[in-house]
């Protein structure tokens, strides 16, 4: 106890003799000082998306602006692919944050907005399932919002559960309901 009040207070006296000497010293903050909770970049590749690049780079902004503790950004190793194929769009998650999202042509071609079937299947991935609410203002409504619903923004709801879901911890937990093989939980978007 004495040895750090003396280490404590030779190290004050040196920081304030050292301006005079015409050294500046850059000291650490304190420990107990309030450090913001740094955000967890979740890599994903969408090289594989085709003509829906663009529309998975916006919904990964829109989750950026919402939400504050994770990062979607392009880029490898990456935790999240995106295809493109004729089927519905679904998400398969591996892990929270990780898994493959697949756009389908079949939602697109009934009149599906690309971008928020975008943002929605970013949604599984990031821990969140279907809401069938039928209600255009809940992302998670998915196919159950009329064809002309083109909101792609999550609700506050939304956005804050998955602020919950990776609050605190900058490693993937527990995906809630994966399987025992490990396979994860599949998600698809079913239209009319």
């Amino acid at each position: 106890m004495l040895r750090r009040r003396v280490l404590r207070a030779a190290l004050a006296v040196l920081t304030a003799l050292l301006p005079v000497a015409g050294i500046q010293a850059v000291t650490a903050a304190p420990a107990s000082a309030d450090v913001s909770v740094q955000a967890r970049t979740i890599y994903y590749d969408a090289s594989r998306a085709g003509v829906f690049a663009t529309n998975f780079a916006q919904a990964a902004q829109i989750w950026n602006s919402r939400v504050s503790n994770i990062r979607l950004q392009a880029g490898t190793p990456a935790s999240v692919v995106i295809y493109v194929d004729t089927g519905w769009p679904r998400a398969q998650t591996t892990s929270l944050g990780a898994g493959r999202i697949w756009m389908g042509w079949q939602a697109v071609d009934q009149g599906y907005d690309r971008t928020r079937i975008a943002t929605h299947e970013w949604g599984h991935i990031l821990g969140l399932p279907d809401r069938r609410t039928g209600l255009c203002s809940d992302l998670m409504s998915g196919s159950s919002a009329p064809v002309s619903c083109t909101n792609a923004q999550p609700s506050t709801a939304e956005a804050n559960r998955v602020q919950q879901l990776f609050a605190g911890s900058l490693t993937a937990p527990a995906l809630v309901g994966a399987g025992s093989s490990g396979q994860g939980v599949t998600w698809t978007w079913h239209g009319n």
